[in-house]
């Protein structure tokens, strides 16, 4: 349309069947070109920058017109690959103590590649590792008792393929402070867990992966991506959780899966698995098994910016509880659960009420309800049972954290805790023996069970738990405060709500009032449709 606006009229003719004659209605709607001028102004009052407009006819403007083509029409013909994982394997592992009890896999970046050990969170968005540290957690393996080699350090002038990302780029998030559009782009990321941040530039870099599938070969594919180069950690990221970086999978458009999924190379999915010994798989455009059950994410304010999911009902053995419905955000970031208070105490109580062990309290341990336990072996406990719409039921294969003495079991704790708010947080430890997808093309939480070996990739990621390690020690409070203990205290990673994610999907829906006026309101929602606005965003390859 060349910037010039179109103003189109639709003229819809149809009879009544309870009329006699026939009645004429016109509508109109105006079609707006993406580098018009209107729309110019309309992103500068959102703050957007006016300097990154491409002037009209120029190469830049034709540039990105064709890069809109190119994602329209990987659209169309479908993703590249059924499934990509990291170049190093898609097995993930916890490594306890040492690192916050979160999940965490080996990936590669850059040219030569870098290997980084990154925590696994699916509470927030953006990928960081440790870059040019002015202020960076300890990445020597003497320092960790889990680690076989020293964690590494990225610097963007020792990759041929990266660049600094300008901060006039649709995906910073300066706004009106982007004076010029060659500065760089900065970023500053709050966590949940106190105090707990990473600063510094955003750059674009290749992420190495592999490509799997049912009967399909592997190959090598190299995805651009955006990096937090993080020049300056805080709190829990300088004592031990995410020493050398996180990967968020949320939904903002910044995230790896949203990434990978706008280059046309999967589909806008992935799922993790978490396995009894601590192990586990990631697969980036998995849907899951089509025998598995699911559930709808949930809004917040109007929109799409996190995985939350509606429990219509908890069951503890076989007494399913009133008044425990609640909402909660299912966050591989967190390692364990946290429900809101009065929902929390009514399943508490139900589950002391049906334990036969003694209630007792061992020192430095976070939970409530904790239980000596009468022989060295775990008794048999009451199962915990999340329900969902459409009779679609989780059952939480192990609600709770066992803790081993020299002789074998000596108790173990129910490890949930109460929430500070209305929104809980489903961690880590209630996902253990499922594959858990999050479908974010369907805007779903599919899960099944797995021993998260079944899949179709086998490779062994190189790093295991160092010799003598107990299983699951939790830190107790004197560790943590000797000047010689190495222990970290249970992470939640997820990005901090008072900021939510710059790019958010947001459903639009609409409904009509009147079946007779169905056909039309079809017809015009797709001419409304074709005349949105849309900015395409430049390739990032």
């Amino acid at each position: 349309m060349n910037g010039i606006s179109l103003t189109i009229y639709l003229a819809v003719f149809w009879f009544l069947t309870e009329s006699s004659g026939a009645e004429t209605v016109m509508f109109s709607t105006k079609l707006i070109h993406r580098f018009s001028e209107e729309v110019k102004a309309l992103g500068v009052s959102k703050n957007r920058n006016a300097t990154s407009w491409p002037a009209k006819k120029s190469f830049e403007y034709y540039q990105v017109l064709l890069s809109s083509d190119v994602q329209k029409q990987k659209m169309k013909t479908g993703p590249q690959f059924q499934m990509l994982f990291p170049s190093q394997g898609s097995k993930t592992m916890s490594l306890g103590n040492d690192f916050g009890w979160l999940h965490y896999t080996w990936i590669d970046i850059g040219t030569p590649n870098v290997s980084f050990l990154v925590a696994l969170d699916a509470g927030s968005d953006l990928l960081w590792i440790p870059c040019d540290c002015v202020r960076c957690a300890p990445l020597s393996a003497s320092y960790y008792n889990s680690l076989d080699r020293d964690l590494n350090e990225y610097s963007p002038s020792a990759s041929s393929t990266s660049k600094h990302l300008s901060c006039s780029h649709r995906l910073c998030d300066l706004g009106t402070s982007c004076q010029n559009p060659k500065q760089p782009c900065l970023y500053s990321i709050d966590y949940y867990t106190e105090n707990t941040s990473s600063s510094g530039l955003l750059v674009e870099d290749i992420l190495h992966l592999i490509s799997g599938g049912d009967n399909a070969l592997k190959n090598s594919v190299q995805a651009s991506v955006i990096i937090g180069c993080g020049m300056k950690q805080s709190g829990g990221y300088l004592d031990g959780v995410a020493p050398d970086g996180l990967i968020g999978l949320g939904l903002g458009e910044i995230s790896v899966p949203s990434l990978l999924a706008k280059a046309g190379l999967i589909r806008n999915s992935f799922s993790m698995c978490f396995d009894e010994d601590d192990s586990g798989r990631i697969f980036f455009g998995d849907q899951g098994p089509a025998t598995q059950q699911s559930t709808s994410f949930l809004v917040s304010n109007g929109k799409y910016i996190t995985y939350i999911i509606g429990v219509e009902t908890c069951c503890i053995g076989c007494s399913c509880l009133k008044q425990t419905s609640f909402k909660a955000i299912v966050d591989s970031g967190s390692s364990f659960t946290f429900l809101p208070k009065e929902v929390y105490e009514t399943i508490a109580t139900e589950f002391d009420r049906q334990v036969n062990d003694t209630i007792t309290s061992f020192e430095g341990y976070p939970w409530k309800y904790c239980y000596k336990s009468s022989s060295q072996r775990l008794p048999e406990l009451p199962s915990v049972k999340l329900m969902f719409p459409q009779n679609n039921s989780f059952v939480v294969s192990n609600p709770v954290f066992v803790i081993y003495g020299t002789q074998g079991v000596t108790g173990f704790c129910l490890a949930i805790q109460p929430a500070d708010g209305d929104i809980g947080t489903i961690g880590q430890n209630l996902m253990t023996g499922y594959r858990v997808v999050f479908d974010r093309e369907n805007l779903k939480l599919g899960w099944s069970h797995s021993n998260c070996q079944d899949l179709n990739d086998s490779t062994k990621s190189p790093l295991t738990p160092g010799p003598g390690t107990p299983s699951n020690p939790l830190p107790a409070n004197q560790e943590q405060s000797s000047p010689g203990g190495r222990a970290v205290g249970p992470a939640v990673a997820g990005r901090a709500p008072s900021k939510p994610s710059t790019a958010s999907t947001q459903l639009i829906s609409s409904r009509s009032s009147s079946l007779k006026l169905l056909p039309f309101l079809l017809l015009l929602r797709l001419l409304v449709s074709a005349s949105q606005v849309y900015i395409p965003a430049p390739l990032l390859a």
